[in-house]
């Protein structure tokens, strides 16, 4: 048994006290000199182990060739190996209490080999040069809260691949993806797990290697430049991070040293077995140290900007996705996994007091409360959740029949019930189109045309609900199959005008989105949103305004039915002239045309207001006008004398105008000329509809 150092020291009791924040730091394989002959310094944690040695082509994978030795009773195992280079493979191989030998990868390793192989590789994390000081002081000086963030959701494996049909590595990725993000208009590219794991087909949420970028696309430092280039191009990295549970592969984490290390010892809170997984200990200090050590690792190492936290839903619930008897209460009786919530307090609040300007998301599905609150306020301390009740609700809706929408109009409108209790991200991940749960524009109903106009008019009303936005790739242009791992995405739909103008829409969508703040700087107030027709369930339309900080305000409208409304009134705040800014049924997206151009107030009263408006709603859109400004309105008013006509020759609408799926024969579809909330012109459309 070793003496404990002096260095070593503090490292060792804040790890033992689980506030080694920076365990990489001491742990795993580092390169240095010692007696003036250059090698590397091993240090691993293996509490129950009778003995550790290190093993790899160095001494021909031969168990005791190069013994550690334990620092005094701490669990913490040491050696110096003269003549370690860069690169070089080795494994831990540990003998456990029954005297059994286990191969371990080392579970600080920086880089390890690429699946099928398993062993861990030396690695020289420094030397590499950012070039990112402006991105990272511009990031620092702003909160994330009353920013754009439109993400795009990525695997980067099955995005685009070569013409042999292998992956590209993290540089040649670089320069394909950046360029489509920046003419797609996105903020944020956020990657499914990037860390190491074994199997393709767990899409890297089963992870072996915390610390070590996936080798299939290259060198941690060919990561370091691809997120460097994206900060140069103005696109922030958010990435995947694991933290609820690990697999059982022997080389990994699981009895790391014959015994329970890193998971639960308690077999009804320490595995999900539906997963085939491993449960941390969330109370084993050493563990915290470990897994914050993590999270910080990726933001400081390699300058992501967020992670998104999996799973956090299996970490707060003792039964989560356990039966009766499954499972074992808390000291207070209780569900709740008092171990697993203060850990995530201490995450949050140890990254973001470093680095408060970075997002910690959280992956939580169901109604635990204040998940995106402070940890002084009581909550888990996040910044953002993904809003899984919206995804569920709106997706059930867009499923539905057109002409059975008017009994489940509450799934458009229940959101706004609980739309500020939280920092929401509105989520369109890859989780929902997977497993038969078909691709999005497969989900809408009706025949080819009318199902492009459905997710043109779901993306619309997305992207001004409340909330920051995520669309998983291939959902931009409408890819029809489901996704699949082993593929790239279908790019050869790029050869249709169909997939084609959805594309353009999408990019226009982000564009617009980007450029107007009243749809993104007051996301989590009621003083960014305000209803206009939150009730008109019979036609299916909703109308609200989106505000952002200086007052300026775009009236939405969406209309989920494929039944036009030639002369739809609603009341609207201010007078004065409403002009159309955007229209999903635009004839460059496929739709049919129709513009609104500018339309008038009239003095009649309407949904709470002292004007109103008549407008065109295209069959099945979204549209955006622009509010006009309250004080330049009433200065108007004040300095001319203006005709008190409502409608212009002009902005009269055609008598029948052709829809945007008007070409299909299966559905009947009728103009319907609605009145508001006039209940003669209610009655009419009603027949009209049926």
């Amino acid at each position: 048994m070793k003496q404990v150092t002096e260095h070593a020291q503090l490292p060792i009791y804040l790890f033992k006290q689980g506030t080694n924040v920076e365990a990489f730091r001491f742990f795993g394989a580092h390169l240095i000199e010692q007696n003036e002959q250059p090698g590397a310094m091993f240090r691993v944690w293996a509490p129950h182990a009778k003995a550790v040695s290190i093993v790899g082509d160095f001494n021909s994978w031969v168990p005791g060739s190069h013994p550690m030795q334990q620092m005094e009773e701490t669990g913490v195992w040491e050696a110096f190996v003269a003549g370690i280079q860069e690169y070089d493979v080795y494994k831990y191989c540990i003998t456990t209490q029954e005297d059994e030998l286990v191969f371990k990868a080392d579970p600080y390793a920086f880089h390890a080999e690429t699946r099928p192989s398993n062993a861990s590789k030396v690695y020289q994390l420094e030397g590499y040069e950012w070039k990112d000081a402006k991105w990272q002081q511009l990031q620092a000086e702003k909160a994330p809260f009353d920013q754009p963030m439109n993400i795009y959701e990525m695997h980067l494996g099955s995005w685009k691949r070569k013409p042999d049909g292998s992956p590209y590595n993290y540089a040649e990725l670089a320069g394909e993806l950046i360029p489509y993000l920046q003419k797609m208009n996105y903020t944020h590219v956020e990657l499914l797990p990037i860390t190491e794991h074994p199997l393709d087909a767990s899409w890297g949420y089963q992870v072996t290697g915390y610390f070590a970028p996936t080798s299939r696309f290259g060198t941690p430092k060919d990561l370091m430049c691809f997120v460097d280039a994206c900060h140069l191009a103005g696109i922030g990295v958010i990435m995947d991070w694991v933290p609820a549970h690990f697999p059982r592969d022997e080389f990994g984490l699981s009895m790391f040293d014959g015994q329970p290390c890193y998971e639960d010892p308690n077999p009804k809170r320490g595995e999900h077995r539906e997963w085939g997984t491993k449960v941390f200990n969330f109370g084993m200090p050493e563990v915290k140290s470990f897994l914050i050590s993590s999270a910080l690792y990726w933001l400081e190492q390699f300058h992501m900007d967020g992670l998104r936290v999996d799973a956090v839903a299996s970490m707060l619930y003792l039964d989560y996705d356990r039966k009766d008897g499954e499972w074992e209460a808390n000291i207070h009786g209780g569900r709740e996994n008092l171990e697993a919530i203060d850990f995530l307090q201490k995450l949050n609040s140890t990254v973001l007091s470093r680095h408060p300007h970075k997002l910690m998301i959280a992956e939580e599905s169901t109604a635990w409360p204040k998940v995106s609150w402070p940890v002084e306020e009581g909550g888990l301390g996040f910044n953002f959740k993904w809003n899984m009740g919206w995804m569920n609700d709106m997706l059930d809706y867009m499923r539905t029949d057109p002409l059975f929408r008017a009994g489940c109009h509450n799934k458009v409108t229940f959101s706004f019930f609980y739309a500020f209790s939280e920092r929401f991200v509105l989520p369109i991940s890859h989780d929902e189109v997977v497993h038969g749960k078909g691709s999005m524009i497969n989900k809408m109903p009706g025949d080819y045309l009318e199902k492009f106009a459905e997710l043109r008019t779901f993306y619309g009303y997305m992207m001004a609900h409340p909330g920051k936005k995520l669309l998983f790739m291939g959902q931009e242009f409408a890819q029809f199959s489901e996704w699949n791992e082993d593929a790239q995405l279908d790019w050869q739909l790029m050869d249709y005008e169909s997939h084609r103008k959805m594309q353009e829409y999408v990019q226009d969508l982000n564009g617009f989105y980007r450029t107007h703040a009243p749809f993104w700087q007051v996301d989590f107030s009621w003083e960014g949103f305000q209803w206009v027709v939150p009730d008109d369930n019979q036609q299916s339309v909703v109308a609200f305004l989106r505000k952002d900080a200086q007052g300026n305000s775009i009236l939405v409208i969406c209309n989920f039915n494929p039944v036009e409304r030639q002369d739809y009134q609603l009341g609207v705040p201010v007078q004065g002239s409403y002009k159309e800014l955007f229209s999903s049924d635009a004839p460059q997206y496929g739709g049919s045309g129709f513009h609104n151009r500018t339309k008038r107030t009239r003095k009649k009263p309407m949904h709470g207001f002292e004007q109103s408006i008549s407008v065109h709603l295209p069959a099945m859109s979204t549209l955006y006008f622009q509010v006009p400004d309250k004080d330049k309105a009433t200065s108007a008013k004040k300095s001319t004398a203006r005709t008190k006509k409502t409608t212009t020759k002009k902005d009269t609408p055609p008598k029948a105008v052709k829809s945007t799926a008007s070409s299909t024969k299966t559905r009947t579809r009728k103009t319907a000329k609605t009145a508001g909330e006039n209940a003669s012109a209610k009655k009419r459309s009603s027949k009209a509809d049926k």
